[in-house]
């Protein structure tokens, strides 16, 4: 199963890999996993945000109709991938400052549940839910 940035969404309260919130280097190792994978899903998807073309000789229009809207389909998923590689550049750098945790709200903990589904979660679960 994958999330709307396309990265594989991780059951690990199922499992026994759980990663430590409240270790450094397996945050660090969790986070740089995640942004290796949607720099790879960035690069594989490229030829699918690359201009349609409307040549009418060589495609018929529903053809151009449906590669206008996978087009537009990608850039959005590109887009999303984008927010995610900035939400974890973001928790890097909170890491590095001794932030990681804090919800960037209230200053309260945020639940290492909550870290370990997405260790880029910048706010606590009260204020996501305000």
């Amino acid at each position: 199963m994958r999330d709307a940035a396309g990265l594989r969404v991780h059951y690990r309260a199922m499992t026994d890999q759980l990663f430590d919130p409240d270790d450094d280097d397996a945050v660090r190792r969790e986070l740089n996993e995640r942004r290796t994978e949607l720099e790879v899903l960035v690069a594989s998807s490229k030829e699918a945000r690359d201009a349609v073309e409307l040549d009418q000789s060589r495609v018929g229009r529903l053809s151009r109709i449906d590669a206008i809207q996978d087009q537009a389909m990608a850039l959005e998923t590109d887009r999303r991938r984008t927010i995610a590689l900035q939400r974890i550049d973001s928790a890097l750098k909170r890491l590095d400052a001794g932030e990681y945790g804090t919800c960037v709200r209230c200053g309260e903990e945020i639940e290492p549940a909550r870290l370990t589904l997405d260790p880029a979660a910048t706010i606590c679960i009260d204020c996501a839910e305000s």
